[in-house]
């Protein structure tokens, strides 16, 4: 029995990914921001006075990562956390003007970084692969 990796779509995918997490990486250090940081960052921004657990599954992290990351987002005084009046177990998490400002500078480079990660496909050909990829996790999910 044969299994041709290079026509694997878990390995592909995978390739890719580690290959985007390096660049962005890159990218992201002179601002001491990971790509994970980032996700939570750009989130928060999206909609800011989530929970933790609402954040943890936006960005498809586990609970115990998404709380160290926001430690360490925290302490970096990009956000910061204020009682639950709801839920007195929980915080609704908030981002700060720091944070804010911080989103906004990392905005142009995750955006340059998608279309030099996407240099050669047409806009329908990228529309396609995005559908695609969402397909192949909505299959295993």
């Amino acid at each position: 029995m044969n299994f041709n990796m290079d026509e694997s779509i878990g390995f592909i995918i995978n390739r890719a990914s580690l290959a985007l997490k390096k660049e962005f990486s890159k990218r992201l250090s002179p601002y001491d921001l990971t790509p994970e940081q980032w996700s939570i960052l750009n989130r928060l921004g999206e909609q800011d006075g989530l929970t933790q657990k609402d954040i943890a599954e936006r960005t498809y992290k586990d609970q115990p990562n998404t709380t160290r990351i926001l430690d360490k987002l925290e302490k970096k005084g990009l956000l910061q956390r204020v009682d639950n009046p709801d839920d007195r177990r929980a915080f609704l998490i908030f981002l700060t003007d720091k944070g804010k400002q911080l989103r906004e500078n990392i905005i142009p480079i995750s955006n340059q970084l998608n279309e030099d990660a996407t240099v050669g496909l047409e806009k329908e050909e990228y529309r396609i692969a995005i559908r695609l990829l969402s397909k192949v996790y909505e299959n295993l999910i």
